[in-house]
């Protein structure tokens, strides 16, 4: 299957100069879905796994269906404040100013293994934050999982860096 094919790009959507990459029509695709899901569960079969986390938002989306299919748990890495309850956070840089992402304290315990979800590597700053937060934790990144990387801006080197094994299912030029 073409992926690519089924993904929209928005021209100047956050802000102009951005081709936004918009994975919501891949799961519109009920076939498109089901075959993204499987293609990013299939390197991870005999892998222990104990937990699947997932990026807000959309990880949250591909992160849920993975983890159903791995049958594991699901953790949700969200934006500063949208926990309800203790959380560990962690800071990271954007192109102007900081982020903040959580997750609860209890989500993950020492020694699991996660595996990190999102639609689109593109920077890996969020990925990075992420990492963090689960080895905090006490937990292992065994791989990170996307649909769409951005090579042209790095962020799959970025997390390949930390010593995350990545894992892409197609490329877009550009940012």
């Amino acid at each position: 299957m073409d992926i690519k094919s089924v993904i929209r790009t928005i021209p100047d959507y956050p802000k102009k100069g951005i081709l936004f990459r918009d994975i919501t029509t891949l799961w519109q695709d009920a076939g498109g879905f089901r075959h993204v899901v499987d293609q990013l569960v299939w390197p991870y079969a005999g892998v222990r796994i104990d937990k699947v986390a997932g990026i807000e938002a959309r990880g949250f989306v591909l992160g849920g269906a993975i983890a159903h299919q791995l049958s594991v748990g699901f953790v949700p890495v969200r934006k500063k404040g949208k926990l309800p309850g203790a959380v560990i956070s962690e800071e990271y840089e954007l192109e102007y100013g900081t982020d903040t992402v959580e997750i609860h304290q209890d989500a993950i315990k020492e020694g699991e293994n996660i595996l990190l979800v999102d639609d689109l590597i593109a920077t890996g700053g969020t990925a990075e934050a992420a990492i963090n937060l689960i080895r905090q934790a006490g937990g292992a990144v065994i791989g990170a999982a996307f649909v769409i990387d951005l090579p042209d801006i790095g962020g799959a080197k970025r997390i390949a860096a930390m010593g995350v094994s990545v894992r892409t299912l197609c490329e877009f030029e550009g940012h």
